[in-house]
Formats: structure tokens, C-alpha cells, sequence
């Protein structure tokens, strides 16, 4: 009995010694609790105003705006041929710069036969250096350049270890997908930055924020897009030119050998374009899809090992 009392009188001592702490981590754990309440408010805030509140507004002038021609550069890639569609649909001429005219001659043509712009191909080879900007400076310099737009190249997008790179496919990453961006940007932001306005896009991809296995090099130039854009904003943003920097997830292909139909968590170019159109001027780095953007914060959300985990599983499917 003496035992049981004596059990009995320590748990009281216990419980009247720790309701203190009790009290501090509950109220630690409201706070947190309010703290994530808040987040998750200002997000979907942030979602409306960013990707639905800009579609219900009036047609926005993009040529008054921003200025009346656009650089494509990677024009042969799905989201910039839709891109420079969706630019010219508001009026902006087009100058599609690709390392293959033949394939983005169509787009031109098809351009210009609906929207009535003129669209201008040039065929540039970023492996032959700096010669590679002469004919770009000869269309650009009599034209009021409004928007730069860089697309990423995604037919380098190979599942292959970094050794069995030959050094071609090497060069072919590095000057499409970085020299060209920064030799582009460069060439027409002085410009830009003379007439107080314009606009930078650079597409790259939702995957920047993790490293991808048997992607090495490919994985770099997607993270190199990204900080390339940021950089620029923060040196430039306050001179008139808006950079954005576009980090798309699944986009559904128009080539013969695309895998599936457009969905709305892997919508059609056009639709993708549509709304990435729409983000800018309001968001300097913006999936430019509201589900994308969902999956954006999921994936920054997840732990390195496990998107490891995933991408190895993935790669070695593909």
C-alpha cells in the first residue's frame, strides 16, 4: 500500500513539475501550427493573383509594353515555337533563331500566314564562337527588340553517364544551352536597357532544383538558366527590363514520337504558353502553369535522397 501511495505522490510531483513545460510546447506548437497556416494562405494568394487573376483582366498591348519584336532563340524547341506563336497572336514579330532553319522555316510561314507579323528565320551555329553573332546583330539592328526568349535545348536530354558523352554532345550542351543564352541576352539587352523597357524570358526546366543522375551536364545548364535569369534581375530589374526565368515541368510533345495527350498536369504547348504569357511582368521565376506550380513546391518540399531515388528509378526506365 505504502508502494502504491508512494507511486501515486511521485506522480504528482512529476506532473506539477512539467506542467510548465507542457504549457511552453503547446504553446510552441500552436505557433507553429499558425506559422504553417499562414504559408499556406499566402501561397494559394500567391497562386490566384500569379496565374488566374492575369487571365480574367483586359488584352494586355505587349508591343507598347515591352516593344515590337521578339528573339526566339532554340526556336526549334515545342514550348518556344508556341511561345513565339502566342507573342505573335498579340501582335509582336518574331526572329527565330535555331541551328536548323528547316525546322522552324513552317513556323515562320505559319506565323505569318494567321497572325499577318513578320516572322524572320536565321540559322546560327553557337559552336563557331563569337562569328556566330554577326548575323544575329544584322537582324536585331534596326528593330525595336522587346523580348529576348531562350529556350532550352531538350533534344540534348539524353540518359547517359557523363563519361559516355562523346565531346561533341559536350560542346552541343554547353553552346546551345549557355553560350547562346548569354551571347543572345547580351547582344540586344543594351538596347533594352537605352529605351528603358523590355523583357527577358529564359526557359529552362522545374528539375533546376535537384541535381539528376546520368544527367550531369544537362542538369547544370538547366540550373545555369535559372541563375543566369536571377542574376539578371537583381543587376537589371531596375533599369525597365523584366527578366523572368520560366521552369516548366511535362509539356506534352508534338512530334510523332511525343508519349501521350496533353492532360492539365501536362498540357499542350500552346496552353502552357498561353499561361506563361500571362505571369509575365507580375513573377521573376514562375513555373508559368499553376499546376506546375504545385508540383514545384512538392518537389522542393522532398528530400534530396528520395528525388535521387526517383530520378535513378526513372532514368534507368527510359
Amino acid at each position: 500500500m505504502a508502494a502504491v501511495d508512494s507511486f501515486q505522490l511521485l506522480y504528482r510531483e512529476i506532473a506539477r513539475s512539467c506542467s510548465g513545460y507542457v504549457e511552453t510546447l503547446a504553446l510552441v506548437g500552436a505557433c507553429y501550427m499558425a506559422s504553417k497556416t499562414v504559408i499556406f494562405m499566402r501561397d494559394c494568394y500567391s497562386l490566384i493573383r500569379l496565374h488566374f487573376v492575369p487571365r480574367l483582366v483586359r488584352h494586355r498591348d505587349l508591343s507598347q509594353q515591352y516593344g515590337q519584336w521578339a528573339i526566339i532563340c532554340g526556336a526549334s524547341e515545342t514550348i518556344a515555337k508556341a511561345y513565339a506563336e502566342e507573342l505573335a497572336r498579340h501582335g509582336i514579330c518574331v526572329i527565330l533563331i535555331s541551328n536548323d532553319i528547316s525546322s522552324v522555316s513552317d513556323t515562320a510561314r505559319s506565323i505569318s500566314d494567321s497572325y499577318g507579323v513578320e516572322a524572320i528565320c536565321i540559322e546560327v551555329d553557337f559552336n563557331q564562337g563569337p562569328s556566330a553573332c554577326k548575323p544575329i546583330k544584322d537582324a536585331i539592328s534596326s528593330k525595336d527588340i522587346g523580348f529576348i526568349v531562350n529556350s532550352l535545348d531538350g533534344t540534348l536530354d539524353s540518359s547517359q553517364s557523363f563519361t559516355e558523352l562523346s565531346e561533341s554532345i559536350l560542346w552541343d550542351t554547353i553552346n546551345r544551352n549557355i553560350a547562346a543564352t548569354t551571347l543572345v541576352t547580351r547582344l540586344a539587352m543594351p538596347a533594352m536597357m537605352e529605351r528603358g523597357r523590355g523583357a527577358v524570358v529564359n526557359i529552362s526546366s522545374g528539375h533546376c532544383f535537384h541535381p539528376i543522375p546520368r544527367k550531369a551536364a544537362f542538369s547544370a545548364s538547366t540550373a545555369f538558366l535559372d541563375n543566369f535569369s536571377r542574376s539578371l534581375h537583381y543587376e537589371y530589374g531596375d533599369q525597365g527590363v523584366f527578366v523572368q526565368s520560366l521552369l516548366p515541368f511535362r509539356v506534352a510533345s508534338q512530334r510523332p514520337e511525343g508519349s501521350g495527350p496533353a492532360s492539365w498536369l501536362v498540357p499542350s504547348p500552346q496552353v502552357y504558353a498561353s499561361h506563361a504569357l500571362s505571369t509575365l511582368g507580375i513573377s521573376h521565376r514562375t513555373t508559368g502553369y499553376w499546376p506546375h506550380t504545385i508540383q514545384f513546391g512538392l518537389v522542393k518540399m522532398m528530400p534530396e535522397w528520395v528525388w535521387m531515388l526517383g530520378s535513378r528509378v526513372f532514368t534507368m526506365a527510359t
